[in-house]
């Protein structure tokens, strides 16, 4: 590991104490087979110097903030981007924030993203794959994409649970799997709908290397030969799918890897950890895993931790960068170098019993 702090992570979950507080009311404590974890900026910062991670751009992961009323899902949604703001102020360069919107209330959801975009100056929006049953790429979202649109906004991507995954009988935890299909259909239905095409200019983000979407690629774009899919995606379906960005949170396998470095451009792979919900020992086996990778040359790695991450988020770049004076970064301290050193050897013990 570098001990530079320069990556960027695009896909960083922040949980304030009152949003747990309403998941509770709620009676929500796990979600998607996960357990709620604790959460504080503190924590953040101090797994973000143990991995060389200089700025996190926090989102709010599934359920999101819609509980079945408007009223509080308005408020809920105001006060984490709000939030998420102060921290920002807080700690000058070390976060971001995607904004979280009260989805599925399409009114709602636009009048928040405005106001998040231009007020609050979110370096994006998160969206769930499916809200209360509905995927991206409804019609009834059109106003909102036609406000993000105008923003050249980024749209970061993070799955739900839809209520069909709930009524499978499967006894495996829906963060496994069922995650992955949601963003997988998500992402096929904002193709086929037409929403990638008649709004050309958001720029979105797909969260654990896009779910199925790399290994089906080939076959959703058979889509191409039905004239009723073709007429809402006439460029063709692979070159909407190739637009895309996905991030490597809990996906950095040869196997994900692969199939995403034959899709898309590499400047495309973006680095994320899904910390909390991945807690300290697995965003420190992330890294390693990553930097393991034989199926990228050591300046893609570069890319994927830092620079291209900058191609969407320009704002985060640091003084002196991309001149020929190299930026200076924090060094992580002694406390911080020693507390890595003893989770990555549970993490070598953890991983040798994984691959059994």
């Amino acid at each position: 590991m570098c001990n530079s702090i320069k990556a960027i992570d695009v896909h960083h979950h922040f949980i304030p104490s009152f949003y747990t507080e309403e998941l509770h009311r709620q009676g929500i404590k796990v979600v998607a087979g996960a357990p709620i974890p604790s959460w504080n900026p503190e924590r953040s910062l101090d797994v973000m110097n143990m991995n060389a991670i200089r700025t996190a751009i926090t989102s709010i992961s599934s359920p999101g903030v819609y509980f079945g009323d408007k009223g509080s899902a308005v408020s809920l949604a105001r006060r984490c981007n709000e939030y998420a703001k102060n921290i920002k102020e807080l700690y000058p360069d070390r976060f971001g924030s995607f904004a979280v919107l009260p989805m599925p209330l399409p009114e709602e959801s636009c009048r928040e993203a405005v106001y998040a975009l231009d007020t609050l100056k979110a370096e994006g929006v998160v969206l769930l794959a499916s809200t209360g049953g509905k995927f991206l790429g409804n019609q009834d979202f059109d106003e909102l994409m036609y406000e993000l649109d105008r923003r050249n906004a980024v749209v970061f991507v993070h799955p739900d649970i839809h209520p069909s995954s709930e009524t499978l009988g499967l006894k495996t935890p829906g963060f496994i799997l069922e995650f992955l299909c949601d963003t997988t259909r998500a992402a096929v239905n904002l193709i086929y709908t037409g929403t990638f095409e008649k709004y050309p200019r958001i720029k979105w983000i797909l969260a654990h290397a896009g779910g199925f979407l790399p290994y089906v690629a080939w076959r959703i774009s058979l889509g191409n030969l039905l004239p009723e899919i073709l007429e809402k995606a006439p460029q063709g379906i692979l070159t909407y799918i190739r637009r895309l960005y996905f991030d490597t949170a809990l996906s950095p396998s040869p196997f994900a890897m692969a199939a995403l470095k034959e899709l898309v451009e590499p400047d495309h792979i973006l680095f994320g950890s899904d910390f909390p919900f991945a807690p300290e020992p697995l965003v420190i086996h992330q890294r390693e895993e990553l930097s393991k990778l034989e199926q990228f040359e050591p300046s893609t790695l570069e890319g994927i931790e830092r620079v291209h991450a900058l191609k969407l988020f320009p704002g985060l770049t640091m003084e002196g960068e991309g001149s020929e004076i190299a930026p200076k970064f924090d060094r992580i301290n002694l406390s911080t170098t020693i507390k890595f050193q003893l989770i990555k050897r549970f993490v070598s013990f953890a991983s040798k019993a994984r691959n059994r």
